[in-house]
């Protein structure tokens, strides 16, 4: 089955430290201390963007796990997530730690905050 090959990949690209929750919320906060009007309007688009890739990440997520088995559940390694969630979206990393905006930085510096974006996208490999 497809879920035994990609076991928590969706879920980590939803609310890992490097998932599409937390690059929506760095980019979106991040625009509040952008000094250029047109640096400010591309982290808007960004962050919005982001909150899209957020939203297919939960229909593929949905759409793999809501017809599961208890067998194919526990078979996957998804019987805890189940336990909590069921056919929920989640935001949580593989190892099931929930999205925390700890794994995020919004400094007020431009460059400290676009040298943030750009590792948290190098980091992220699908």
């Amino acid at each position: 089955m497809i879920l035994s090959h990609l076991k928590y990949q969706p879920l980590r690209h939803s609310g890992g430290p490097d998932g599409e929750l937390g690059a929506s919320l760095r980019y979106l906060s991040q625009r509040f201390s952008m000094p250029y009007p047109e640096l400010k309007a591309i982290l808007t688009d960004i962050g919005t963007e982001e909150l899209g890739h957020l939203e297919m990440i939960g229909t593929i997520v949905h759409q793999l796990t809501r017809n599961l088995s208890i067998e194919e559940i526990k078979k996957d390694g998804y019987q805890d997530y189940f336990v909590d969630h069921t056919v929920g979206i989640y935001p949580t990393a593989a190892s099931g730690t929930p999205w925390s905006a700890a794994g995020m930085q919004s400094k007020g510096d431009v460059i400290a905050d676009l040298v943030e974006d750009m590792a948290a996208e190098g980091a992220t490999t699908y």
